[in-house]
């Protein structure tokens, strides 16, 4: 790190797309979440669906990375992984997890709380078999989240399982597979002039309850 001091307390960008109302927003937040998606991809953004997973031991202490969501419906948002990471390790001690989607060029966040559970074998299988071989390879490799001496450890692996499986479909490795976040609660964020920026809450007491929607201040 140089010596060079750099300022910082001037960066700022003043959000003026446009507002959020109260009566704009669907009743249902799955709906909205769809909307404020489908925007983010027709709008050319970058990794529309990368995603910020936020867990947490169950000491408390939190983590969080960036991981891509690979689809959703009413029954949740799913994401991919390896269950002996260090995300998994914490999804098994505490299954209270945050999603944040951040849509910089559209100046929106979406927010979304619940709990995570695995989805079924047959249901990650589904998925795997639709990633490119390569990346099929690569589920296999990694140890994720451990120490490793040298990145020449992960090709070698590569070219091994590469070579095991030459001409063969791949199987799903028993370490590998998704999870299912079920929501309780969603917060859609627009950004606004002078930092007074529209925020609004969806909460629900359980899955039989309708949701409410409040807003909240900025």
């Amino acid at each position: 790190m140089s010596d060079r001091n750099i300022d910082i307390s001037n960066l700022r960008t003043e959000y003026t797309l446009e507002g959020l109302r109260r009566e704009q927003l669907n009743q249902d937040p799955f709906k909205q979440f769809e909307l404020w998606f489908q925007q983010a991809c027709d709008a050319n953004l970058p990794e529309p669906n990368a995603m910020s997973l936020a867990t947490a031991s169950a000491t408390a202490k939190p983590s969080q990375r960036i991981v891509l969501l690979k689809y959703f419906d009413h029954q949740g948002f799913v994401f991919f992984t390896n269950y002996e990471s260090k995300k998994a390790r914490q999804i098994e001690e505490n299954p209270q997890v945050s999603l944040l989607f951040f849509w910089i060029a559209l100046e929106r966040q979406v927010q979304i709380s619940g709990n995570a559970a695995k989805i079924s074998t047959a249901e990650s299988l589904k998925y795997f078999t639709t990633r490119p071989r390569g990346s099929q390879i690569g589920a296999w490799c990694s140890q994720q989240s451990t120490i490793i001496s040298s990145r020449k450890i992960l090709e070698l692996k590569f070219d091994e399982i590469k070579r095991k499986f030459n001409n063969q479909e791949i199987p799903l490795p028993s370490a590998w597979g998704g999870y299912r976040v079920v929501p309780d609660s969603f917060e859609f964020w627009q950004g606004r002039p002078n930092r007074l920026h529209d925020r609004f809450l969806y909460s629900r007491l359980d899955v039989e309850s309708a949701w409410k929607i409040q807003r909240l201040a900025p």
